[in-house]
């Protein structure tokens, strides 16, 4: 009876063995770790190995694990579980048929539980589904004095450009000066190119073809006399680098550069380049084989632009005739006038923002004016077919077309020095003369949560927001940026790779430096233009830039101090004083005695004058003499 019984149970094993497991099965048991008793069961002789029907082969012998960990050493059977565990990494779990005894797949092995460490548990992989995003561009030049462009992202400013009357934009521009200055101890010349400021010209920046003498072409400008290469009244061609800004002027360079739609050209050179953010060896391959193709002049260099993506020989064709024409026009032009004069001015913003920054991911362009929603029109026909998927739409509202658009709220926040995150902290930007100064604050963040994963929810926000208005603010040079202080290191390593995620959009060159145990992070970013305030702004004349005022009693004192030491002065009849109102109040209300008995004392007359149109700083104290 019981050998009757033990057969029984025999047998319904053996046929649970070779009963196959259905998939669901062993996906769980291979999640949850548990031991799959089939997985030492030998195989189905029934369609299920490859080999011949009903042969047994033994197991592999057992192996020792290694001191090294869990490799295995080389022996016979290794190379078919080398391919088995090859599989494994692919497919994601163990092979359905086997021919051997395998190893236990990694995901299986519980892993020895170190002291004073609690495992995580394993959470489900989700799916990443791609955020759609959907891309606008609003050109605002319905008022003449003023242009504006917006990128706008799934509603939000991602990118803002802004050009006024007053302050257009010089970069680019091409001049013909003369030499006024040459400063062999700054390694620089200053030329005069008819703005009112003379240009920086650095030493380096200048193109042998203009030193004085015969020096090879090949020459290091370090190894040329500066004085003897370059004198008063030379005439250059050179070009706008960096814009003026203060008192300074702007900074040049005689290495000509003619940025197009797919090319650039660079006359007086023989470099060759394409843009590094086209990766693809092949792409790359067969850009230059394109561009070689076309037989540019000698002594014209190029570099191919991002844009170039996928592009037509007969696109870049047509672009570089243009740029070729141009150039012509531009020596021509140079030859003919006389220095200093403009020879080419940069387009204009709507123009440079298209040939510069536009991409076929833009659905629909936006324009509120006839003038520029043709310029668009003509840009979009010069497109190749691949890349002429944008609509371009006249603003017909009676709204204005920022405002329909909610983005002027956006755009003001620009200007403001503290920006909002969405979780209740804040950032506060501070720009300085050094460097820019970027404080990251935890603000209603901490309300009913984990206090680390408060802070780390804050400097993540933190991070995005930050590239972001780096971008539309345009803020370069040193940027610190003061993050709350975290413990985990883990959450330290993702909020850095954050940042670099986020500034992978920025087309300036950045350098980031990983976060100190201060909570500080450093950035180097290039300066791509002039400040986005400038043109828009003013200083403010109470302030001067401060962003703090006097108060009226301290500012009344400091007068009364001036009056004190200006009556001590010999021969002294009368000080006439016209000063803000509300310090000139307080001075004849309070401090009236004071000025009587410094009257009768000194024999001189004060005279203390309110007007309500002079600000501090702008008073005025007259001292008569006899």
């Amino acid at each position: 009876m019981a050998e009757d019984t033990t057969n029984r149970k025999t047998a319904d094993n053996q046929e649970k063995k070779n009963k196959p497991l259905s998939v669901i099965s062993k996906i769980s048991k291979w999640l949850t770790g548990k031991k799959d008793e089939s997985v030492n069961a030998p195989p189905a002789t029934e369609g299920g190995n490859p080999g011949s029907a009903g042969e047994n082969k033994p197991p592999a012998r057992s192996r020792k694990r290694s001191h090294s960990g869990n490799r295995r050493r080389p022996g016979k059977g290794g190379a078919a579980k080398q391919g088995q565990s090859e599989k494994e990494k692919e497919g994601g779990g163990a092979p359905e048929q086997r021919t051997k005894e395998p190893a236990k797949p990694a995901a299986a092995r519980k892993p020895r539980p170190r002291p004073g460490v609690k495992r995580q548990k394993e959470e489900p992989v989700e799916e990443v589904v791609d955020e759609v995003v959907s891309r606008k561009l609003l050109i605002n030049t319905h008022e003449p004095e003023e242009c504006r462009i917006a990128m706008i992202e799934n509603g939000r400013v991602e990118a803002f450009y802004v050009e006024t009357i007053l302050h257009a934009q010089s970069k680019g521009n091409i001049y013909k000066g003369r030499v006024e200055a040459i400063e062999p101890s700054l390694q620089a010349v200053f030329v005069d190119i008819g703005e009112g400021k003379n240009g920086f010209l650095p030493f380096s920046e200048i193109h042998p073809e203009y030193f004085r003498g015969d020096v090879s072409a090949d020459t290091h400008w370090k190894d040329v006399n500066m004085e003897k290469a370059i004198q008063k009244g030379d005439e250059v061609l050179l070009q706008v680098v960096k814009e003026a800004l203060g008192n300074k002027g702007a900074n040049m360079t005689t290495y000509l550069s003619l940025p197009g739609r797919y090319l650039v050209l660079m006359p007086g050179s023989d470099s060759a380049g394409i843009s590094r953010k086209i990766e693809s060896e092949s792409q790359r391959s067969k850009l230059r084989t394109l561009v070689n193709s076309l037989k540019l002049p000698e002594g014209i260099g190029y570099i191919v632009r991002t844009a170039s993506k996928e592009i037509t020989k007969a696109a870049v064709t047509m672009d570089l005739n243009y740029l070729l024409n141009l150039w012509d026009e531009i020596k021509e032009r140079g030859q003919r006038m006389s220095a200093p004069a403009l020879i080419y001015k940069e387009q204009d913003i709507i123009a440079r923002f298209l040939r510069d920054h536009f991409t076929s991911d833009i659905e629909e362009i936006l324009v509120d004016s006839e003038d520029a929603y043709e310029k668009v029109r003509k840009f979009l026909k010069l497109l190749p077919a691949g890349q002429n998927k944008t609509v371009a739409r006249l603003h017909g509202g009676t709204k204005p077309i920022f405002n329909h658009h909610q983005v002027e709220k956006q755009i003001e926040q620009i200007y403001q020095p503290t920006v909002s995150l969405p979780s209740g902290g804040s950032i506060v930007i501070s720009p300085t003369e050094a460097l820019v100064a970027i404080d990251v604050n935890s603000g209603r963040t901490a309300k009913d949560k984990n206090f680390e994963e408060m802070i780390f929810q804050a400097n993540m926000e933190a991070a995005e927001e930050m590239a972001r208005q780096l971008r539309l603010r345009d803020l370069g040079g040193l940027i610190v940026v003061d993050f709350i202080d975290m413990r985990s290191s883990r959450n330290i390593r993702e909020v850095e790779k954050q940042v670099k995620v986020s500034m992978k959009r920025d087309k300036a060159k950045v350098d980031i430096s990983r976060i100190s145990k201060f909570g500080l992070m450093q950035i180097s970013r290039q300066k791509m233009a002039s400040p986005v305030q400038r043109g828009i702004y003013t200083v403010c004349e109470h302030c001067q830039g401060r962003g703090l005022v006097r108060s009226v009693e301290t500012l009344a004192l400091s007068y009364l101090r001036r009056i004190q030491t200006g009556i001590t002065r010999k021969n002294i009849r009368r000080i006439d004083c016209i000063l803000p109102e509300e310090a000139a109040n307080y001075l004849l209300d309070n401090k009236g005695e004071e000025i009587r008995e410094l009257e009768g004392r000194h024999g001189v007359a004060v005279k203390v004058i309110a007007d309500r149109e002079i600000t501090a700083g702008n008073e005025k104290f007259e001292f008569v003499k006899n």
